[in-house]
């Protein structure tokens, strides 16, 4: 990696799992105003759950989620009574019943629901929803806490797809992240869903751990392999201890720099496509007849907070603490931690804290900062023209952007922009051209590569 393509990808930048991102929510969206957006959904077209279970029977280290530590039944119990009440709110508040295309449940660890609770969860979702014939249900699994039990009852109630958090097989970064996991027993956990009947598997890597190198995040990848994921999810680790005070206990000087870092990837990335995987925008790989790979031939790949995916659904409907609702009107987010979660809906009212409401040119640039991170490649007339506006309305963009051009990073040719070849890692650096709300409060977020 040259001097300046290491000085590029040290920026810290927004992940852009949505535009516009977490950091500019305000409490203009409140409980009030999310509810009236939820009684504007009319019509027929289906609505994608993200659920949100914010706790875990210990804490790694590396974590940047919304979740704490528990290990009582009760506590995990008198939260799934929340959701419950949650999901009736929305359903009162919602103009009829919707249909369902795509469920997610994250965490934390939501496999830390007992077989009997995530029953019920599921029983009430589906009252709440119909969920379509062909709807992906999916979840994230810690396999250090999952039981032969809960997998079958996962395949019983719907769930389809699982992601296995692996990060890394190495013992030393293992011991450093204080997350012990065998591969022998992620391999076990992978044959009971398999045995159990869920065809999609996913794996979640990291890189850029401390201690990781590239000869470990190699073996890493090769020991995944054998697995023979559907999916691999390969995460840069975003140290941010100021935001998360636990990742301060990691020590910072084993952590790798940012050409390390950039190594790792290139190299895992290398790795996972001579095994015949297809890359799928910044950090996710897809076997090619895999339903990911068949939206991003036709162009319609998305990415939102789970990452990339083939939910293309206008709305979604987040549940839980913390979560993040996204609609045409806006974003609404849910109190962070359980404490006010439990204090509004104890009190009959949504959780709502805070979320942004869109502009017209909020949804001009999340269409192309959408295309940019999905598709390398953007047709800025095109989009201009399908949200209303003239291509001068991008000229400041531009502007931002020709320095990028300049360095070789992106190329123009008209009114298309093209992310070079040798510079996808850097496409969120790209994608700050079009942010019109990115300044440099650089500490909020986690460097390019």
């Amino acid at each position: 990696m040259t001097s300046q393509a290491s000085s590029y990808a040290a920026r810290q930048v927004p992940r852009y799992t949505s535009y516009p991102t977490a950091p500019y929510f305000t409490g203009e969206v409140d409980a009030a105003l999310y509810r009236s957006w939820l009684s504007e959904l009319h019509g027929d077209e289906p609505v994608s759950v993200y659920v949100h279970v914010p706790f875990c029977a210990e804490l790694c280290l590396y974590c940047g989620c919304q979740t704490t530590v528990t290990r009582s039944p009760a506590s995990v119990q008198a939260y799934l009574a929340l959701l419950l009440r949650e999901l009736e709110l929305v359903g009162k508040a919602l103009p009829g019943r919707k249909r369902l295309s795509h469920l997610h449940f994250g965490g934390g660890t939501p496999t830390i629901l007992a077989p009997s609770d995530f029953r019920r969860l599921m029983a009430a979702i589906r009252e709440s929803f119909d969920i379509e014939a062909d709807a992906e249900l999916a979840i994230e699994v810690d396999p250090r806490t999952i039981s032969p039990a809960l997998a079958t009852t996962l395949a019983e109630t719907g769930i389809n797809r699982v992601s296995l958090g692996v990060q890394s097989f190495d013992p030393l970064v293992q011991t450093t992240i204080r997350r012990l996991q065998s591969f022998e027993l992620t391999s076990r956990v992978a044959e009971w869903f398999r045995f159990a009947g869920v065809e999609g598997l996913n794996l979640d890597l990291m890189y850029g751990l401390p201690h990781q190198n590239v000869a470990n995040v190699l073996s890493t990848v090769h020991q995944a392999l054998s697995l023979d994921p559907d999916r691999i999810a390969l995460f840069g680790y975003a140290h941010v201890p100021w935001l998360k005070r636990h990742q301060a206990l990691l020590p910072e000087a084993a952590l790798p720099g940012s050409e390390d870092r950039s190594a790792q990837f290139e190299a895992a990335t290398a790795r996972i496509l001579a095994a015949g995987y297809v890359r799928l925008g910044l950090d996710h790989f897809a076997k090619p007849d895999d339903a990911l790979c068949r939206s991003a031939r036709a162009g319609e790949l998305r990415r939102n907070f789970q990452g990339y995916t083939t939910d293309d659904a206008k709305v979604l409907i987040g549940l839980g603490s913390s979560a993040i609702s996204r609609l045409p009107q806006g974003y609404a987010q849910n109190a962070a931690t359980v404490a006010p979660y439990r204090s509004a809906l104890s009190s009959d009212r949504l959780a709502t804290a805070r979320g942004v409401p869109l502009t017209p040119q909020d949804n001009l640039r999340a269409s192309i900062i959408e295309r940019l991170t999905c598709d390398f490649s953007v047709d800025l007339a095109a989009l201009c023209h399908q949200h209303g506006f003239e291509i001068g309305e991008l000229d400041d963009d531009l502007g931002r952007l020709q320095p990028m051009i300049r360095d070789g990073l992106a190329v123009r040719d008209g009114a298309r922009i093209h992310v070079a070849p040798a510079s996808r890692n850097l496409v969120r650096v790209i994608s700050t051209a079009f942010d019109q709300r990115f300044v440099s409060q650089m500490s909020r977020h986690s460097p390019a590569v």
